[in-house]
């Protein structure tokens, strides 16, 4: 196997070219089910690092290989983004892909490109240094995560029957191993009454004022949920509410609102439903999770490996050969495509990637330059240590 410092340095006298790269895909912008032109950069850095295979699928997301080995491996980093709100909040341009003193910024830099970048450049270490083992790896660039996680993998999964042995998640990190992340759940509460004239609101019966109590519950609600380690407590929020009524001299005879349901673990969703069915009082309010127009529900299981699963153990074995230090291991503060691939298919799944988390869908999105090298470093030794 070719030694830590041989690998350490193939990496530095790319990251010139891993910058340069990483600044072009930023400059694209690619929100969620826009991502086209930025996957077709992306396919033809992934020939150019030597994978085999390179195409893109039905759904936009970009998928290469190295290897025809025992151990199936998958990569997986999102290229899609959020919008960028209000363009002037932000103190430069997001798609210019700027590079100033020791940070790449825009749109994207951070959450999630700086993770593509770099396993696009670990698989040419891989290939120019010799690093195939007995493994197969999948590299994935997929599309739409922001909007509908594990919509990408599921695709690549179930109809194109790979199926890994493991997941690795490109999502920021600090460089820190992640093990796992909440769950998340969008519901809506719609509450019904009868329309009258404002003027003699007797006549009828207000939806807003019957969901009025609701929303308070849902708040002591949420003050009242445990914490369960290493995920910590489950939150509930209501983010929205509105009516269809559109006259201001009538009575509404409707009420919705939206909740951000964010889960611990044994929080499952048929516990979710009967713990908000049982705060409506008297109330007929009915409680519903949403859906995705391809009718998937807007759920998204949370997850944990065990700490001292083999997938966390090469990872942990991986960071100490290549840095002579044990990483950290860490859950996310936020859902990724491994609510599908551990969530619900149990495949085992751990995260690792360039970029601070806390610049993620922020105006002046950055990422710290001297995380690459180290990402592309670990992308790179991974999978021999894994399979062997």
């Amino acid at each position: 196997m070719v030694d830590a410092k041989e690998i350490i340095r193939a990496a530095q006298s790319h990251k010139r070219e891993l910058i340069k790269f990483l600044r072009e895909i930023v400059a694209i912008p690619s929100p969620s089910r826009e991502e086209e032109k930025v996957a077709k950069r992306i396919a033809r850095e992934m020939k150019r690092a030597g994978l085999n295979g390179v195409f893109i699928d039905e759904l936009g997301s970009v998928m290469g290989r190295i290897g025809k080995g025992k151990t199936k491996i998958l990569y997986d980093a999102h290229i899609d983004t959020v919008d960028i709100g209000d363009r002037k909040k932000w103190s430069f341009d997001p798609y210019k892909g700027k590079y100033e003193k020791g940070f790449i910024y825009g749109r994207g830099a951070c959450d999630n490109k700086g993770c593509v970048a770099s396993m696009v450049y670990g698989g040419r270490l891989i290939k120019e240094l010799g690093l195939e083992g007995d493994y197969t790896l999948y590299f994935i660039a997929s599309v739409r995560e922001e909007i509908h996680e594990g919509l990408a993998l599921s695709h690549i999964i179930e109809k194109r029957r790979i199926r890994p042995d493991y997941v690795l998640i490109g999502e920021p990190s600090n460089l820190n191993i992640g093990y796992g992340h909440k769950g998340r759940i969008e519901l809506k509460i719609t509450a019904k009454g009868k329309a009258c004239h404002a003027a003699t609101p007797q006549r009828g019966k207000n939806a807003i004022y019957d969901m009025a109590p609701i929303v308070s519950r849902i708040k002591r609600l949420n003050e009242g949920l445990k914490p369960k380690e290493p995920l910590g407590k489950g939150m509930i929020a209501v983010t929205r509410i509105e009516t269809e009524n559109t006259s201001l001299n009538t009575i509404p005879d409707d009420c919705a609102i939206y909740l951000d349901r964010r889960t611990t673990l044994g929080e499952t969703k048929e516990r979710v439903i009967e713990e908000l069915k049982s705060i409506l009082g008297g109330s007929k309010a009915k409680v519903e999770i949403l859906k995705h127009e391809n009718g998937d529900e807007k759920y998204y299981p949370g997850w944990i490996l065990d700490e001292d699963h083999p997938l966390i153990l090469a990872g942990i074995e991986t960071y100490k050969t290549l840095f002579g230090k044990r990483p950290k291991i860490r859950t996310w503060p936020f859902c990724t495509n491994g609510s599908y691939t551990m969530g619900m298919k149990r495949i085992p799944t751990i995260g690792f990637g360039p970029g601070d988390p806390k610049y993620a869908h922020s105006v002046d999105e950055r990422i710290e330059v001297d995380d690459l090298v180290p990402a592309t470093v670990f992308y790179a030794l991974f999978p021999s240590i894994l399979s062997s």
